[in-house]
């Protein structure tokens, strides 16, 4: 093989090895993103379970979560 064909292959390769690590990179990156996001709705969902249900005057903990406690909710503060 002549040295101008291996060197030829050689960056092809080359490149093809950094295209996939830098598609690895940000699939990683997007993991990361989206379990951050995750763990942001769950701590968001128990702290208004805590703030409702234990430190607030709810009946359950769980009646927070429901539509129908958020339509009362919106309700009391829409309303004129």
């Amino acid at each position: 093989m002549s040295a101008l064909r291996r060197t030829s292959l050689h960056k092809i390769s080359s490149f093809s090895r950094r295209k996939s690590k830098g598609s690895q990179y940000v699939l990683q990156r997007l993991f990361i993103l989206a379990l951050v996001i995750l763990a942001c709705l769950l701590l968001f969902a128990l702290g208004l379970m805590i703030g409702y249900g234990v430190i607030g005057d709810g009946d359950s903990m769980w009646s927070i979560l429901s539509p129908s406690k958020w339509q009362e909710l919106i309700g009391k503060f829409t309303e004129k």
